[in-house]
């Protein structure tokens, strides 16, 4: 089944088009990461999902709700986990999570998410002490308690060290394991590489792609073989080849859509010769340097003017975000 359906979401700051008739869809149980640069409207269309935002034009559908109109029943079915998010700084981490979790019909156990996320060592300790991965961890654990369908990851990890970052992404892992469904939104290219079952790349607004991370852009982006051109041979001596020869000191490489063509015209080659392609390979390109180009591609460029949600508008629109029917983590600080 599908928990997310996005169809020609638009939303304007004025005269700027923050989304550009986006759409997508997110299986129930997938982990669903959107990706793009700043400006690109990762954040907009989140809030739009979570309610917090209106939108503009297009259809929303969010495990079956509109979220403009979800209400509380809406709410108690997703968690959110923000990029940065303010705390009652007097209460103690264990206390803070069963404050949360009261606010869900079927909450987790707030001492098994404390320990999931790494915090057992400092669930009496009260949130002021605690240091900033600490706080993100907390973070983790209040958007977990409330045994969400549909959790929304925000830059989950920014602050990590690496043994927190790897722990989070197992604990991501195990949730998918659940049947939760999770849309998560990351700078970090090895994150949606290893947590993602599929991606989406949005630019000035737009969709540029959307798929697998191994596939991403299509086939047409081609793979890459390297190998050191032999002793005896120059450039000049190679066979016909379908793809881009691209010297790299002393390594060939070439860029092709046709890797097995080209593969068999080489050793083919090499073997008439009597000689080896030493360190010879074949390599696709990962989703960081896809990414890249398929921003560039699109256009984009660091002094994009666009401003931010918030520059623009200043607090989220479309509701009363200090509504008391709402659970807690919910609200955007």
């Amino acid at each position: 089944m599908t928990a997310v359906i996005v169809d020609g979401l638009c939303k304007n700051y004025g005269p700027v088009r923050a989304l550009d008739a986006v759409s997508f869809t997110v299986a129930e149980g997938e982990v669903f990461a959107l990706l793009g640069p700043n400006g690109a409207g990762k954040t907009t269309a989140v809030e739009i999902l979570e309610g917090h935002r209106d939108r503009d034009g297009g259809t929303v559908s969010v495990l079956g709700f509109d979220p403009a109109t979800g209400g509380r029943a809406y709410r108690e079915r997703i968690g959110i986990v923000l990029q940065e998010a303010g705390f009652e700084e007097e209460f103690t981490v264990a206390e803070l999570v069963r404050l949360y979790a009261g606010f869900y019909p079927h909450p987790r156990r707030p001492d098994e998410v404390i320990e999931q996320v790494g915090l057992a060592d400092k669930k009496d300790a009260r949130v002021r002490t605690l240091s900033g991965g600490q706080r993100r961890r907390l973070d983790l654990a209040l958007g977990l308690v409330g045994r969400p369908d549909l959790l929304f990851l925000d830059e989950p990890t920014t602050g990590f060290d690496p043994s927190a970052r790897h722990r989070a992404w197992e604990l991501v892992e195990g949730l998918r394991a659940l049947g939760t469904t999770i849309l998560l939104t990351t700078h970090y290219m090895d994150e949606a590489q290893h947590l993602a079952d599929r991606v989406a790349v949005l630019r000035a607004g737009r969709l540029v792609a959307v798929g697998a991370p191994d596939t991403l852009g299509g086939s047409t982006r081609g793979s890459t073989l390297s190998f050191h051109l032999p002793e005896d041979a120059t450039l000049a001596d190679l066979p016909v080849l379908t793809g881009a020869i691209e010297p790299r000191g002393a390594v060939v490489a070439l860029r092709t859509t046709e890797p097995a063509r080209d593969m068999h015209a080489l050793t083919g080659w090499a073997l008439e010769r009597g000689s080896e392609l030493t360190s010879l390979t074949l390599s696709r390109p990962g989703l960081e340097e896809v990414y890249l180009d398929l921003v560039e591609e699109a256009g984009e460029r660091s002094d994009d003017p666009r401003p931010t949600p918030e520059a623009a508008l200043g607090p989220a629109t479309g509701r009363d975000p200090a509504a008391e029917d709402e659970p807690a983590h919910g609200r955007r600080s």
